[in-house]
């Protein structure tokens, strides 16, 4: 396994080189004044077939990532169920099971609850197995892990915050016998959520009634966290997009500026730099005035780098896409901390529904299962995560003037 890992890593940063050097060649045939129309268009489906292979690359490296922390846990980590929760996944296994097969008793009563909209919530998938989704969850590429998240009960809702820039001083009394006055009022902030449903459908044959209990869960977790994933994955950028976009980098130096001035003292201990697998690549390219690269491994975790002592979190690219043009990329580069800047407000509602007749199932003699996810993502406080970009990052020059010699001061 580890070979395997190893292999797929070479192979990724192989990629990212080819991607980096394509993209190079186009930028010279776009200025080139003998440009030819068929050969660029020849380049660019190459590169774009690099970029898609690099991609794949770095999937199934998590992938066997994952695999491997998986069946390396250890015995004592593995908590087996109790009496109550078994009774809890057993009854709902077997609901789940009347549900497909269309039992009337258990139809009318998962079609007999409606939430705020008048619309039936199904089966009501137990805490319990909510829990294993989630653990799920932050094993794939979850973004979900960085903001806050906050659990609510209600369809809608409002929060107060206090920006950490607009906090004040308590004034300083110069005589005992002064009175105490009132504190500055702050400027305070009124974020309100509304609860939405992001619902997907998915087709199950009849051979999975034939599964087990455990089988039939860890189907259905396994794909119910996949689309949470997805789903929040795309809420959480939209929010993140509120930030203030700061003017594009182009040296080493704008990169330090950015880490030690964009966001408030108070949350810089808690802050991290975050790019997509394109702005990874291209990053780690760049040195330092040593000629170091500018990407540092985390000597507590070689798996991670970091910039100045500040973690780079890398997203794919499906998820948080370069802008500008395919010939001249702008990468993301985002500072700060996520969690005081974006709120997921979760309703913790989570209901399964199943047809036979719909959605073409009774055509095909098949069954349709609906999953329906609730929560809501806002922004909280925009001046606690800044959004940058960038094309190149120059490298920094050298601090020293090559084959000279310098006699230390006495």
């Amino acid at each position: 396994m580890a070979t395997n890992i190893n292999d797929l890593n070479d192979a990724w940063i192989a990629q990212g080189q080819k991607v980096s050097d394509l993209n190079d060649k186009l930028n010279a045939a776009v200025l080139d004044d003998k440009f030819n129309k068929e050969e660029f268009e020849n380049m660019t489906a190459e590169r774009d077939n690099a970029v898609a292979r690099r991609d794949a690359l770095h999937t199934q490296l998590e992938e066997e990532r994952k695999a491997k922390e998986i069946a390396n846990m250890n015995d004592k980590d593995k908590i087996p169920l109790d009496d109550n929760e078994k009774d809890i996944k057993a009854k709902f296994i077997k609901n789940f099971k009347g549900m497909i097969k269309g039992d009337p008793k258990v139809m009318n009563l998962v079609t007999s609850s409606t939430d705020e909209d008048g619309n039936a919530i199904g089966l009501t998938i137990p805490q319990d197995v909510q829990t294993a989704i989630n653990t799920l969850v932050r094993q794939f590429d979850s973004l979900q892990q960085y903001v806050n998240r906050e659990a609510v009960t209600t369809q809608t809702g409002s929060r107060v915050y206090e920006k950490w820039t607009d906090l004040t001083p308590l004034a300083d009394l110069d005589d005992e016998t002064a009175t105490i006055g009132d504190n500055d009022d702050p400027k305070l902030s009124i974020v309100k959520y509304t609860i939405h449903r992001y619902a997907g459908i998915s087709t199950a044959t009849n051979s999975l009634l034939k599964d087990t209990a455990d089988n039939i869960l860890a189907w259905l977790s396994q794909w119910i966290a996949k689309k949470v994933v997805v789903t929040r994955n795309a809420k959480i950028i939209a929010a993140m997009n509120n930030a203030p976009k700061k003017p594009n980098l182009s040296k080493f130096d704008d990169i330090i500026t950015m880490i030690n001035t964009a966001v408030d003292p108070a949350i810089k201990s808690t802050s991290f730099l975050m790019t997509n697998t394109s702005g990874f690549n291209a990053l780690s390219e760049v040195k330092d005035a040593m000629g170091r690269y500018l990407l540092q491994p985390d000597p507590t975790q070689p798996e991670q780098y970091l910039i100045r002592g500040k973690r780079i979190v890398e997203v794919a690219d499906k998820w948080l896409p370069n802008t500008g043009t395919v010939s001249a990329p702008a990468y993301p580069l985002y500072y700060g901390d996520l969690s005081q800047a974006v709120t997921l407000f979760d309703r913790e509602n989570m209901s399964l529904l199943t047809t036979n007749i719909g959605g073409g199932a009774f055509e095909k003699d098949q069954t349709k299962i609906r999953v329906i996810d609730r929560f809501d993502v806002e922004p909280t406080d925009t001046e606690a995560f800044v959004a940058g970009s960038f094309s190149t990052i120059a490298d920094q020059p050298a601090n020293f003037a090559a084959g000279s010699t310098t006699t230390p001061s006495k």
